[in-house]
């Protein structure tokens, strides 16, 4: 069977941590639900009982509000990374998310840091990091 990812797919594995199943458990768990022990080996209405089963057994999906998809670039995602680090310190002034955002916009012009380019980027994490370092 060919493997797809999928959200169901994602929240067996989250439950399966939210719940403290360990590995023989959750092996057993997807056996009776669908007979296979591999959550990747199953078609989406069988991870569905799963994940049925799951919330039957305790667990709670958590509503984390409204969610942004991550990044695709790498290089945006770690200078999020960053001015998460640096936000732990009490330097930002604003949420993290925006503070980035004004401080990509002071640098480049560019209000996004999704918009920016590699070559944009790097400067802008350069003093990300010299900020982290001092903070």
């Amino acid at each position: 069977m060919v493997r797809h990812s999928s959200a169901a797919l994602a929240k067996i594995h989250i439950a399966k941590k939210d719940l403290g199943l360990d590995e023989a458990t959750y092996r057993s768990l997807l056996m009776r639900i669908t007979g296979k022990d591999s959550a990747g080996q199953m078609s989406e209405p069988q991870r569905e009982s799963v994940l049925t089963e799951m919330r039957r057994l305790g667990w709670k999906p958590k509503s984390g509000g409204k969610l942004r998809p991550t990044s695709s670039k790498p290089y945006v995602r770690l200078m999020y990374a960053i001015a998460k680090n640096i936000d732990k310190t009490g330097y930002w002034k604003l949420p993290y998310k925006d503070a980035l955002r004004a401080f990509v916009k002071a640098e480049t012009g560019i209000d996004n840091p999704e918009w920016l380019t590699f070559e944009q980027a790097s400067p802008v994490i350069e003093a990300l990091k010299t900020i982290e370092r001092r903070a």
